[in-house]
């Protein structure tokens, strides 16, 4: 049994970590200490596809599976945990 990640997963994981690492980590602790919800911030999300990750791709999301989509969430957690809980 392979369990290593594939292509596909590799690459969303790498375009999360990269706007975890440039739009969530550089205001997180902010966020939080003001109780700001970053709306603009979660609609950049939602450009790369992370607010519809599970959305079927017909519909305009990217139609992961539990496994792909927590490549995701763990980078984007790494930025905001409070911004990836939401689901992001």
């Amino acid at each position: 049994m392979d369990f290593a990640p594939t292509e596909d997963q590799i690459a969303f994981q790498d375009a999360a970590r990269d706007f975890a690492h440039h739009e969530l980590a550089p205001n997180a602790a902010r966020w939080d200490a003001e109780c700001v919800f970053p709306k603009e911030t979660i609609a950049l999300a939602g450009e790369l596809g992370f607010c519809a990750v599970y959305t079927p791709q017909e519909m305009g999301g990217l139609g992961l599976s539990r496994l792909d989509a927590s490549f995701i969430f763990e980078e984007l957690a790494a930025g905001c945990t409070s911004t990836a809980a939401l689901n992001i």
